[in-house]
């Protein structure tokens, strides 16, 4: 009867304990699915975030790429307009620079010419005065 009594109490302690182990157990598996649960939640928040984050990013790398082309665009237009521009700025000083020359060798010209007037108004006034000198001097005989 004594030993009996020992291994039912002995029974006993075991099935508490069992009882015990399998709350426990229980619990700790509820605790691990809300743990499960709350993990999913966050990671899916966070792969939610993410992928707003990527749009966002993506969106603004698409504004970024259509503006570098806009600029690159921008850039060879006013490439070709610098060399239009310095392919007429060229012309046009060369045309001048003709211009110049003949107008510099128009001038000389005229100068020349003016000297040679200028010259030629001198020797003829000297014989004006020359010929003024005899017809006066002739005119004193005279009288």
């Amino acid at each position: 009867l004594s030993a009996s009594l020992v291994v039912y109490e002995h029974r006993s302690r075991l099935e508490r304990s069992l009882q015990k182990e399998r709350g426990e157990h229980k619990k700790t598996k509820e605790d691990f699915l809300v743990y499960k649960l709350e993990a999913q939640e966050a990671l899916n928040k966070e792969k939610q975030d993410s992928m707003n984050r990527y749009g966002a990013l993506s969106s603004q790398h698409k504004i970024l790429k259509n503006q570098h082309e806009d600029v690159k665009k921008q850039l060879l237009d006013l490439q070709l307009q610098h060399n239009s521009l310095k392919l007429e700025h060229r012309k046009t000083l060369e045309t001048h620079s003709q211009k110049y020359a003949q107008l510099q060798q128009e001038k000389d010209s005229e100068v020349t010419n003016l000297q040679d007037t200028v010259f030629k108004l001198r020797e003829e006034s000297k014989l004006l005065r020359k010929a003024h000198q005899e017809v006066h001097s002739q005119l004193l005989s005279a009288q």
